[in-house]
């Protein structure tokens, strides 16, 4: 490295973006993060830390505090039948399972805040902006931003999500990478009406879901909506009113709680809708531009590992940064080697999270719940918490 601290610029601050930035920060870079909405983004659903993430949480410091944190969740109701019958799921969760999968589940704007915070003291933080244009050349890359003055930065990692801005300038547009797995998902907050108690409910008929889960001490709950769809919507990604209307063109009709959380859904603050996709390239970096996270290699969250993806891939690109001594053009494919059979074994279990969750036929759904009411928790996913198990640990990572 020069004596000038090299300058990266990362775009997203959710999960990827903030892990990112905490360790470029400790290993000496200069790191700037611009971020799209005003401020943190609030709400979001329960997300999971497993398997070398949570290895990664240790190495930063911040593993007890994510702990601390957790829902704490206990169980689940799959209610069912057309006299909506219950059957309580009670156990180890993947949250609680020490033999199965250890894991902490955590509400996902809980864990940005610990990330920001630990990345804080050695962050620019640009809120309420983004990136409208990269130049890339031989001194850096001059970047254009919608607000802020252009700038030139030595390396440029877009860690923006699903529908990465920052891809499509450096990459091409995203319908050349985006694979839709057939459904839709929707979340929001809504008031702990039903009184659940460090608990979650669910309800399904053929391709469709509906549930709610307490979220923060039970003071709070999140509704769900989860939809099979074999052909795309051709929604706006940012256009709320239209996914609401979607939902309730799909439940309506549905039952037990539908209408009331159709109701909540209207009114909510922190409302969330898309398609459950993944993100499948065969490479993640550009010249100067690398992406990291959903951004670069989203399993879908019926894979429950995105999380862990975005906080692996950042302590993986920065530490192949800090051994290459800079030199983003021998670091980025020792990143891309080092991190592409992990990304590749936990997005191929995202098919079965979402044959688990919505099984396509009355049949499927009836199969489902008679394995929920007669199996032991290990075997009531089907081998699912095996493979996550697996999957969240198919990485040695170095101590960089």
């Amino acid at each position: 490295m020069s004596s000038r601290p090299p300058t990266v610029l990362v775009s997203g601050a959710s999960i990827a973006g903030p892990a990112l930035a905490y360790w470029l920060g400790r290993h000496g870079y200069a790191v700037t993060v611009v971020e799209r909405s005003p401020a943190l983004r609030p709400g979001g659903y329960a997300i999971d830390v497993r398997g070398a993430a949570l290895d990664v949480a240790q190495r930063m410091g911040v593993r007890e505090q994510i702990r601390e944190q957790r829902t704490r969740q206990q169980g689940m109701t799959v209610v069912h039948g057309r006299r909506d019958r219950r059957i309580d799921i009670t156990g180890p969760t993947f949250d609680q399972a020490p033999a199965a999968s250890p894991g902490i589940e955590i509400m996902r704007d809980d864990l940005c805040a610990t990330l920001y915070q630990a990345a804080a003291d050695n962050t620019e933080y640009l809120f309420d902006d983004t990136i409208t244009a990269i130049d890339q050349g031989p001194d850096g890359a001059k970047v254009t931003f919608e607000n802020a003055a252009p700038r030139t930065f030595d390396i440029v990692v877009g860690a923006d999500g699903l529908h990465s801005a920052t891809r499509s300038l450096a990459f091409g547009p995203e319908h050349r990478y985006r694979r839709d797995l057939g459904a839709y998902v929707a979340i929001f907050t809504t008031d702990n009406y039903r009184g659940l108690d460090h608990w979650a409910e669910i309800r399904n008929t053929p391709g469709r879901l509906m549930g709610m889960y307490a979220a923060r001490g039970n003071t709070t709950a999140m509704g769900l909506f989860l939809f099979r769809a074999e052909e795309s919507l051709g929604h706006d990604h940012r256009d709320e009113d239209q996914q609401k209307r979607i939902l309730e063109a799909v439940f309506a009709g549905a039952g037990w709680e539908a209408p009331e959380l159709l109701r909540r859904m209207r009114t909510a603050e922190d409302f969330y809708f898309d398609t459950v996709s993944q993100i499948r390239m065969d490479r993640w970096t550009a010249g100067r531009v690398a992406l990291v996270g959903d951004a670069g290699y989203g399993p879908s969250p019926m894979s429950g590992q995105g999380t862990s993806l975005a906080i692996v891939g950042a302590y993986v690109l920065a530490g192949e940064l800090k051994a290459a001594g800079g030199d983003h053009t021998a670091a980025f494919p020792r990143y891309e080697a080092r991190m592409r059979g992990f990304v590749r074994a936990n997005q191929d279990i995202a098919g079965d999270g979402l044959k688990v969750l919505a099984p396509r036929t009355p049949a499927g759904v009836w199969l489902r719940n008679q394995a929920f009411r007669a199996a032991p928790i290990a075997a009531r996913f089907g081998g699912l918490i095996d493979k996550v198990h697996s999957a969240a640990n198919a990485i040695d990572l170095p101590a960089y």
